[in-house]
């Protein structure tokens, strides 16, 4: 990723320890004009995080990585960036209810791509930066097509 870009969406860091994942969810923001950093574990998106001086809107993160979990690196950021949304996601059940606990956006794997830039979309503009309600942003509850 190159720091002269000129784009005006957001910067989204995405998270996740399986590599074709990561590529592809990579692939499908900066095909939709995001600006993305990327790791492949908590420890290193926490390094990132730290090293950046580039504003972080948006975490999109897996729920079940080894090391530092989703939701623990979502608080993790949170403390150093009060203002960075927070997204998660699952290809399991487990993390489900756990994220819900926390009201941040979820959304199961696999996704379809548009889907994945939608909601992404509709978490980046929502009014609560705390993410509290984010259940309106549950995919699982979604009936738009």
């Amino acid at each position: 990723m190159s720091d002269s870009h000129k784009g005006t969406l957001e910067t989204i860091l995405v998270v996740d320890n399986h590599e074709t994942v990561l590529k592809t969810v990579v692939e499908v923001l900066e095909n939709a004009g995001f600006l993305v950093l990327s790791a492949d574990c908590g420890a290193s998106a926490v390094k990132l995080a730290q090293e950046t001086d580039r504003k972080i809107d948006l975490l999109l993160s897996d729920v079940n990585m080894p090391g530092l979990s989703g939701p623990d690196l979502g608080e993790i950021l949170k403390k150093a960036r009060p203002n960075i949304h927070v997204m998660l996601m699952s290809g399991g059940d487990g993390g489900t209810l756990l994220v819900l606990n926390y009201g941040w956006a979820f959304i199961q794997k696999a996704f379809v791509a548009s889907k994945l830039v939608q909601m992404i979309t509709d978490v980046l503009h929502s009014e609560d930066r705390s993410q509290l309600g984010g259940q309106e942003f549950d995919s699982r509850n979604d009936t738009r097509n």
